[in-house]
């Protein structure tokens, strides 16, 4: 639920008290709705118009 709201594993893994990061990689669960919507943050991203940049010759 938490990777799915966009916590960082890194937080996750601090909040359960893992020493070792591997440990909460061992629990998580990356669901279909994860990748869906990192996919279409990732195309938003690659898609939208760059403002303020001017290119020099």
């Amino acid at each position: 639920m938490t990777l799915e709201n966009d916590v960082p594993i890194e937080t996750v893994s601090q909040m359960l008290g893992h020493k070792c990061i591997r440990t909460t990689q061992i629990y998580a669960k990356i669901t279909q709705q994860k990748v869906s919507n990192n996919m279409r943050a990732l195309r938003d991203r690659l898609t939208a118009p760059v403002v303020g940049l001017q290119r020099t010759v």
